[in-house]
């Protein structure tokens, strides 16, 4: 009689934690299995979250709605690129339906972390060198994207430091441990000395050192340019702050940054590459194709932008003319 009292009390704590796991996080408010998708990115700033949301809006618009059918675990490395691969690793443990990997590092360590589970990743600038792919049109594996550079951005940004402006020495503040700044600063050496310039460069490990290394140019540049660098961008405030109080004009690799206080940049719209990774999500998701399937793809809608009141903070004088060449943003 004991024993089969005690083999009934098994079988009701086995059917107890059963339905307990009916009830999981996996599951939405009507029961449906959700997709859980994992999020990793590097660092918090203005691009990397608005290419977040405009992943998640391409979701939703498809019908993977956050909190109905489709779970978000977000997980921020701030900045350190030790956390990449613990972050990476959680995510193939946890068994996620797909990764969606936010700047170059978090792309790599995801990358190397499973070859099983799908991932598509955006803020990449050379997913090639970076050797997340094979080539832009047959990426491989489980993993696509979309760059976030556009062939002529930077050479416009360069052009017009140069021949509008007169500049001879540029200076670039960047993280010499990430191979998006490294690839983006040897482009911008071979564009400014091909028409006559000169590059000074400063490097740093952490966003702590951002001020002092931008500080270090003083004197010696005529202008600073500020890439697509994660650890930099993050400290942006401190990068205008020099180039305000020194009148030394400041220039950047993406809009954001030069709506924050830089006097012009070539870019678009991170929300807008955002969704179109989304949008290479779903397909994945729907089953329509293989991340392996679908070509890395680049920003269409590139403009040169300056900013007048940024402008007029670092001792530029804008120029009508400049309005045939580029879009003025006034800062409201």
């Amino acid at each position: 009689m004991k024993k089969f009292r005690i083999k009934s009390a098994l079988a009701l704590l086995v059917c107890f934690m059963l339905l307990v796991g009916c009830g999981s996080p996996s599951s939405g408010e009507d029961g449906e299995k959700q997709i859980v998708i994992g999020v990793t990115q590097f660092v918090e700033h203005p691009s990397l979250d608005a290419a977040y949301e405009g992943f998640k809006k391409a979701l939703a618009d498809n019908g993977y709605v956050e909190g109905e059918n489709v779970k978000f675990d977000v997980q921020n490395a701030q900045g350190d690129m030790n956390n990449n691969k613990p972050i990476a690793d959680n995510f193939v443990a946890d068994k996620v339906d797909l990764i969606f990997a936010n700047t170059t590092p978090s792309a790599q360590s995801a990358f190397q972390a499973t070859k099983e589970i799908p991932i598509v990743f955006t803020s990449v600038t050379d997913p090639v060198g970076a050797e997340l792919v094979e080539a832009f049109d047959k990426p491989g594996d489980n993993i696509t994207g979309t760059s976030d550079t556009h062939p002529d951005a930077l050479a416009s940004t360069i052009n017009f430091m140069v021949e509008e402006m007169g500049i001879k020495s540029i200076g670039v503040v960047y993280n010499a441990g990430e191979q998006n700044s490294i690839v983006q600063v040897s482009n911008i050496k071979e564009l400014a000395e091909a028409k006559g310039a000169s590059l000074v460069e400063a490097t740093v490990a952490t966003s702590a050192e951002v001020k002092q290394a931008t500080e270090s140019l003083i004197g010696r540049v005529d202008a600073i340019y500020i890439p697509t660098d994660n650890i930099v961008v993050s400290a942006l405030p401190t990068v205008i702050g020099v180039a305000n109080d020194e009148q030394i004009p400041l220039f950047a690799g993406e809009l954001d940054s030069m709506e924050l206080g830089a006097v012009a940049a070539s870019g678009f719209s991170y929300s807008d590459l955002g969704y179109e990774t989304g949008l290479m999500a779903v397909q994945i998701l729907k089953g329509e194709k293989k991340a392996s399937e679908i070509p890395v793809s680049y920003p269409q809608n590139l403009k040169l932008v300056i900013n007048t009141k940024a402008a007029e903070a670092q001792g530029v004088e804008v120029k009508d003319a400049w309005s045939e060449i580029a879009e003025f943003f006034d800062g409201k």
